[in-house]
C-alpha cells in the first residue's frame, strides 16, 4: 500500500500513536490474557506466525479498553490441532479452531477440569462472494499481509505480535486512525460487494469510534445497497443497536442517510424531520431502544404500518419489542393528545405507567404538558393491581365470587377510579362494588 501523508493540521486524534514504534509501545502495555499469550508462544515455537488482529488492536491504539482479542496464525487448522492436547473444530472449514487451555494457577475456575477457550484462525484468502455474506471458497495462507488485505477497513487491518512485540500496518491504518478516517482496504466497491454488512459496519464504526468516511469509501456504499439488502436482519439489527448506543449516534446516522442505507433499515423520513430526529437522539441517554423509538416517532401517526414492518424486520428480542410497541403504539399517541385529566389517566393506563416518562421524552412534551400529566397521575391507580381492593379482597368481603364475572367487576372498578381517583379507598370501592 502506498503511504499517505498526513499533516498535523489533518490530525483529529493526536492521542493515537504517531508511528509504528509508538504503536508498539502502546500495545506492549495492553493486558492480553495469559492463555492467549500461551497459545501464541507455542505456535511460534513450532515455527508458525501467531499475531493479534482486529478490533481489539485498534481499540488499544485509540486508548480504549479491549477484551475481545482475535488470534490469527499461519498454521493450518490441522497444525493447530496437532500443537495442542485439547481442541474443538468450531469452524474448521473456515480455519477456526478453539484451543482449550488450562487457566493460570491463580485464575478462578469452575472445577478441576475447567479450561479457557482460545479461538485461533488461520490466515486465509477468500473466493468470490455469492450471497453478500459468505465467500464461495476459503484458501488458507501462510502470509500475514495477504490475510490483512482481505479485511474491511484499514483501521482493522493491523497485526500485533505480542511475543516479538512487532506491529504490522501494511495499509497505513495508523495514519487513518490519527486522522479520524474510515477507509476501505483496497477497492472499496469490492470490499462492500463482498459483504453487504460492511456498509452498516462502516456507519456503526463512525459512531462508536468517532470516525468519518473517506470520500471514496463513502461513494462506494451506494453501489452495494443491493448486497446489504441480502444480509440477515438479525445482523443488521446488531449493528444498528451498537450505533444507537454510541455517545453520538448522529456520527453514524447522518452517513446512513447520505449513503442511502437508511431506507433499507428504517422507515424513510423527510427533511427536516429526519435531521430533527437525529439531533434529538444525540441528546437522549445511551438507551438504544429509546433512541430508536425517537427516530421512528415522526411517522407514528402517518405510517404505522411502516413502523411495524421495520420492527418486524429488525428482529428485536421479546422485551425490547414489547417496549417499542408500547412507545410507538396507540396509547403513546393518546397520551400526547390527551388534555383532560381523565383522558390522560386512561391513555396512561393503556400505555403502562413504566412508559409514560419515555413517551414524554420522545414526543418532546414541554414542561407544561409534563406537569399536566404528572398532576393527572399523582396518586392515581392505573392497573387493577393498584386498586385499594383487589379480586381476593372482594371475595373475602363477600362482595364477589370466583368466576368470569369477577374479572368484569374489577375492570369496572378500575374504570371508575380512572374517572375519579378519590374512589380508590377500600370502603368507597366496597360500596361501589355492592352497587
Amino acid at each position: 500500500a502506498s503511504v499517505r501523508t498526513t499533516t498535523m493540521a489533518q490530525l483529529d486524534r493526536p492521542d493515537v500513536p504517531v508511528d509504528a514504534a509508538a504503536a508498539s509501545i502502546r500495545l506492549s502495555g495492553a493486558t492480553v490474557p495469559t492463555e492467549i499469550l500461551e497459545v501464541a508462544q507455542r505456535l511460534q515455537d513450532r515455527g508458525h506466525a501467531a499475531v493479534l488482529v482486529g478490533g481489539a488492536v485498534r481499540d488499544v491504539l485509540l486508548g480504549l479498553p479491549a477484551d475481545d482479542w482475535d488470534l490469527a496464525t499461519s498454521a493450518r487448522p490441522e497444525e493447530v490441532q496437532a500443537a495442542f492436547r485439547r481442541t474443538i473444530p468450531t469452524g474448521i472449514e473456515h480455519g477456526t479452531v478453539t484451543v482449550l487451555v488450562r487457566p493460570a494457577a491463580d485464575a478462578p475456575r469452575e472445577g478441576h477440569e475447567a479450561h479457557v477457550p482460545v479461538e485461533v484462525t488461520t490466515f486465509r484468502g477468500e473466493g468470490a462472494y455469492i450471497d453478500g455474506r459468505r465467500p464461495s471458497a476459503i484458501t488458507f495462507l501462510r502470509d500475514l499481509i495477504e490475510d490483512l488485505a482481505r479485511r474491511d477497513f484499514t483501521v482493522n487491518a493491523f497485526a500485533w505480535d505480542p511475543i516479538a512485540r512487532r506491529f504490522d500496518d501494511p495499509f497505513d491504518g495508523l495514519a487513518d486512525l490519527r486522522a479520524g478516517v474510515l477507509r476501505a482496504v483496497g477497492d472499496p466497491a469490492r470490499r462492500f460487494g463482498e459483504d453487504g454488512l460492511r456498509t452498516m459496519r462502516a456507519v456503526r464504526l463512525c459512531a462508536t469510534r468517532s470516525l468519518r468516511l473517506e470520500p471514496g469509501t463513502e461513494a462506494a456504499i451506494a453501489g452495494a445497497l443491493e448486497v446489504l439488502a441480502k444480509v440477515s436482519r438479525e445482523r443488521v439489527h446488531v449493528e444498528l443497536v451498537k450505533l444507537l448506543g454510541a455517545p453520538q449516534p448522529s456520527a453514524g446516522l447522518v452517513p446512513m442517510a447520505q449513503t442511502g442505507i437508511w431506507p433499507l433499515v428504517l422507515p424513510p423520513l423527510p427533511e427536516p424531520l429526519r435531521s430533527d430526529a437525529i439531533a434529538a437522539v444525540d441528546r437522549l441517554s445511551r438507551d438504544a431502544v429509546l433512541r430508536l423509538a425517537r427516530l421512528l416517532w415522526p411517522v407514528v401517526a402517518s405510517a404505522r404500518s411502516d413502523i411495524t414492518a421495520a420492527l418486524d424486520g429488525l428482529r428485536h428480542g421479546r422485551a425490547d419489542r414489547a417496549r417499542l410497541d408500547a412507545l410507538l403504539g396507540p396509547g403513546a399517541q393518546a397520551l400526547v393528545d390527551a388534555a383532560a385529566p381523565v383522558e390522560i389517566r386512561r391513555a396512561a393506563a393503556a400505555l403502562g405507567r413504566a412508559h409514560v416518562d419515555d413517551v414524554g421524552t420522545i414526543a418532546a412534551l414541554d414542561e407544561g404538558a409534563r406537569a399536566r400529566v404528572a398532576a393527572a397521575l399523582h396518586g392515581a391507580a392505573l392497573t387493577v393491581d393498584e386498586l385499594a381492593l383487589r379480586a381476593r379482597d372482594l371475595i373475602a368481603r363477600g362482595l364477589a365470587t370466583p368466576g368470569p364475572a369477577l374479572g368484569g367487576l374489577v375492570r369496572r372498578l378500575l374504570d371508575a377510579v380512572l374517572e375519579d381517583p378519590t374512589l380508590n379507598e377500600p370502603e368507597r370501592l366496597a360500596a361501589l362494588a355492592r352497587r
